[in-house]
């Protein structure tokens, strides 16, 4: 059930829930807008809907207008935003520290915010959120890596992970995670319609926010094929479905640098089209 009502002292029968519904099954019944039965299961479960009434008049799927979040007057400064974009910049040195769980539950929370294909809403976050449990997760991994090497199973292409061995083994630096306290997982299941664009973005919306409150992160390609090829094992461990697309993994925690300005990327390349 969709739970479609309307407050009719405050509908002002606008007519706008019913023009920016998606999957176009809103209409106009009289004055007030409706969702007849047999075309529920076409509802998207976007909430464009709640978000869009001018006066609050509209309820769906159990959330109430009054407590969504007001935008008018919260929106972002543009060119604030903009120098949020041009200064990110992978950290890849970090303080050995926890974050805070709040902090860290509002990344999360905000991050599941990211658009996903057919709003499919399937995105899995899995989360190392323990400094002492990352440095088990270090430990294996890397005992785990050599083990591949000793017995000559590293896959061709991916030789080069031996240099990350000799780090670890000889001076103790970790080149994967980068010795960072925590580490984020984006996995989807492969049946949903985008899993690893929706992956993607979620973890994309995950790092400019945690610049934004000053949390480093770096992208972690090493570690994502670890998960999804050398070591499968380290995936169950970390309780990733089976079904799931790995998307991406991002290594992060409060950093030990600090950058003062944007660095000068050449121009961007466009294809303007004509027809």
């Amino acid at each position: 059930m969709l739970s479609f009502t309307i407050d009719r002292q405050k509908c002002n029968s606008c007519n706008q829930c019913a023009l920016d519904c998606p999957a176009r099954i809103i209409t106009m019944e009289g004055a007030y807008p409706t969702i007849a039965p047999e075309k529920e299961g076409s509802c998207f479960k976007c909430q464009h809907c709640l978000a869009v009434c001018p006066t609050g008049a509209v309820s769906i799927l159990g959330r109430k207008p009054e407590d969504s979040l007001t935008l008018a007057g919260q929106l972002a400064d543009p060119d604030q935003l903009e120098m949020l974009i041009k200064g990110r910049r992978s950290v890849r040195r970090f303080r050995s520290e926890n974050l805070e769980p709040e902090l860290l539950l509002r990344l999360i929370e905000t991050a599941n915010y990211a658009p996903t294909g057919v709003n499919a809403r399937q995105v899995l976050f899995t989360v190392v959120d323990n400094l002492e449990v990352m440095d088990q997760l270090r430990r294996e991994t890397m005992q785990r890596l050599a083990g591949l090497a000793r017995e000559g199973k590293l896959p061709k292409g991916r030789e080069y992970f031996n240099d990350s061995i000799r780090a670890w083994e000889e001076e103790g630096i970790d080149t994967v995670y980068r010795g960072a306290p925590h580490l984020i997982v984006a996995s989807a299941p492969r049946d949903c319609p985008t899993p690893e664009a929706d992956c993607l973005i979620a973890l994309s919306y995950f790092e400019l926010f945690a610049q934004s409150l000053g949390v480093g992160c770096v992208w972690e390609g090493m570690a994502r094929w670890i998960f999804s090829d050398l070591l499968p094992q380290l995936r169950l461990k970390l309780g990733i479905p089976e079904n799931h697309l790995v998307g991406y993994v991002i290594a992060f925690g409060k950093p030990s640098v600090r950058y003062h300005r944007t660095v000068q990327h050449p121009p961007a390349a466009i294809s303007r089209v004509t027809w």
